[in-house]
C-alpha cells in the first residue's frame, strides 16, 4: 500500500472560538449531540488531566506501520490534532517519545490514536496531550504506506480533516466542523441549565424529582 493524501480545504476556526471551546467539556458537548460522535471508552487519557482541543488531520495507518503520522507530522499546522486511526492494533506501537518531540517542536495540538503508543513517562513528562487505546513496548515498523487527510474511523467514530476535537479525563468527542457554531451554544446552554441543576441539589431537591422520573410502583407481596 502506497502513502496517499487527499488534497482537503476545511474553514479554520478563529483563536476565539477554539478559546471558547477549551472551557467546554467532551461529555456535555457528547450530549448536545444526542450521544453520538463521541469515540469509545478505550481511547483515553495517557495522563491526568490531558485536555485537547483542536481541528483534525487524519492518517490511517497499516497495522503495526507509522509512516503515515511521521509525514503528518510535517503537514499538521500549529493547533491542530493528529487523529490516526492504526486499526486498534494493541501490541505494536506506532508513536513514542520521538514523535512526540517532533510533534511538540511543531507546536501540534495533541493525538488521538485507535492503537498503542509507547514511551509514556516521557510524554507525560513534556505534558503532550495524547489520547490512545493502548501501550505497548514494542516499536513500528515503516513499509507499508496509508492515507493522510481523508475520512477515518477512530474509536468507533467518525473523524474528517477539520473536524473539532475535545478531549479530557472522560475521553474524546468529535464536532462535525459545520456544527461547530451551534453546538458551541448549545454546550453554553447546556452547561448553564446543570448549574442550575446543581443548585436545585443544593436547595435540598432530588435529582429525580428535578427529572420529572415517576414514583416507582408498589409491590403487593
Amino acid at each position: 500500500m502506497a502513502l496517499k493524501k487527499h488534497n482537503v480545504e476545511f474553514k479554520r476556526l478563529s483563536e476565539a472560538a477554539l478559546a471558547e471551546w477549551r472551557n467546554i467539556p467532551a461529555a456535555i458537548v457528547g450530549d448536545c449531540m444526542d450521544r453520538t460522535h463521541v469515540m469509545a471508552g478505550n481511547i483515553k487519557p495517557v495522563g491526568h488531566g490531558m485536555r485537547i482541543t483542536g481541528q483534525a488531520r487524519t492518517a490511517t495507518c497499516m497495522a503495526g506501520d507509522n509512516m503515515a503520522p511521521h509525514r503528518l507530522l510535517g503537514l499538521a499546522r500549529p493547533g491542530e490534532v493528529m487523529v490516526v486511526d492504526a486499526r486498534g492494533a494493541e501490541n505494536v506501537a506506532i508513536w513514542g517519545g520521538i514523535m512526540t518531540e517532533a510533534a511538540l517542536h511543531r507546536k501540534i495540538g495533541g493525538l488521538v490514536i485507535d492503537g498503542a503508543i509507547r514511551d509514556v513517562a516521557e510524554i507525560r513528562a513534556k505534558g503532550f496531550p495524547c489520547f490512545a487505546s493502548a501501550i505497548v513496548p514494542a516499536g513500528p515498523h515503516k513499509n507499508y504506506g496509508g492515507i493522510i487527510d481523508g475520512l477515518i474511523s477512530c474509536g468507533a467514530c467518525p473523524v474528517r480533516p477539520g473536524d473539532l476535537i475535545i478531549g479530557d479525563d472522560d475521553g474524546v468527542a468529535v464536532v462535525p466542523l459545520e456544527w461547530a457554531d451551534a453546538m458551541l451554544q448549545a454546550s453554553k446552554d447546556k452547561m448553564a441549565a446543570e448549574a442550575a441543576t446543581l443548585a436545585r441539589i443544593a436547595n435540598g431537591e432530588l435529582t429525580a424529582d428535578i427529572l420529572g422520573l415517576p414514583q416507582p410502583e408498589l409491590i403487593k407481596d
